[in-house]
């Protein structure tokens, strides 16, 4: 009877050893002190880590805690900070380890804290998730709100700091009246000096000789003594003169009498070898003027030919170039005047 006993004694010790569960060598539990809290308030997410003696191991996520000290989660909306160990204790000979983590949260909602991840040597244990409800604040503008500070002042204010906000906010606005009063200054400046906000580039204006050459063509296509109108033909053939020698000499003949331009003329160095044209067109104006006598076709000729010989041979003269100012702008003689320059 012994030995039938024992015969069945062994299987069923096996039996029950290998369906016994087998006890996990890491468990991660998390829970929170709140479910729900309200927005910017402070909730402590725990940690418990049952684990064997011989298994140590880290969650890599606080490992991430920077120098702002916290970690955050959804787009940074959640913000964890580090771990801090409340107890390590030992049971059965398991090491119990937990952990206090703060949790904060700046938008009101449902998050569902996803699993904190336990990373050993050999492997890996997720905790299970934890629901947390943020309530939001509602208040309004210039409410006060209990247990909550106010906004303070930054310890190390800059210049930036000490501005009040409606001057920081329009600063477009600010540089915008900045550049009016500047350029108020500048047209101000500018119409006292010259008469004119803004100057414009003036036209160039013909040279004396082109616009006496151009009347005297003019007068000429007339006809005005081939129709019998010698008074009219020597008094515009005058003042033609008398215009030309104002704008390129200087000398105000139109306030002048015939000796006295010829007087002027003599005293004029650049011009006294050509007054005798000057001298035989006021002599037969004079006559035809003031004696009312009739000149011959060939005297008007020689009076209009007078004027137009006496304007083209005291044209002024430009200075003579160089040969490299004759040269072109990309030539090499051009490019070494350019660095004589210099």
């Amino acid at each position: 009877m012994k030995k039938t006993y024992r015969r069945y004694w062994a299987p069923v010790v096996a039996a029950l050893a290998f369906s016994m569960p087998a006890v996990a060598s890491v468990k991660v539990t998390a829970s929170l002190d709140s479910a729900s809290i309200m927005m910017g308030r402070v909730d402590t997410l725990r940690l418990i880590v049952d684990r064997d003696a011989a298994t140590q191991g880290v969650f890599p996520l606080f490992n991430k805690v920077g120098p702002s000290g916290y970690v955050t989660l959804f787009n940074d909306t959640v913000e964890l900070g580090a771990p801090v160990v409340d107890t390590v204790g030992q049971e059965g000979g398991r090491v119990i380890e937990r952990l206090r983590v703060p949790v904060q949260v700046f938008d009101s909602g449902f998050y569902r804290l996803p699993p904190f991840v336990y990373l050993t040597a050999t492997d890996s244990v997720a905790s299970n998730e934890v629901d947390l409800t943020v309530v939001p604040v509602k208040v309004g503008e210039n409410d006060a709100i209990s247990d909550y500070r106010d906004i303070s002042d930054p310890s190390d204010r800059s210049f930036w700091d000490w501005m009040p906000d409606w001057l920081y906010d329009l600063w477009w606005l600010w540089l915008l009246l900045i550049a009016a009063i500047a350029a108020a200054v500048f047209f101000g400046r500018k119409y006292r000096k010259t008469g004119k906000f803004i100057s414009l580039p003036e036209k160039p204006q013909p040279k004396p000789w082109t616009v006496a050459l151009e009347r005297l063509e003019s007068l000429k296509a007339k006809n005005l003594w081939e129709n019998g109108m010698e008074k009219e033909y020597f008094t515009q053939l005058t003042d033609i003169l008398r215009d030309y020698l104002y704008a390129r000499f200087g000398i105000n003949a139109m306030e002048m009498t015939s000796r006295q331009i010829m007087q002027t003329l003599a005293d004029q160095a650049d011009v006294k070898e050509k007054r005798s044209y000057v001298r035989k067109i006021l002599d037969v104006a004079d006559f035809v003027k003031f004696a009312k006598v009739r000149p011959l076709p060939a005297d008007n000729v020689e009076a209009f030919d007078n004027a137009v010989n006496f304007v083209k041979e005291t044209i002024e003269k430009e200075p003579e170039k160089t040969p490299e100012e004759n040269a072109p702008a990309g030539s090499q003689a051009a490019q070494s005047k350019k660095g004589g320059d210099r």
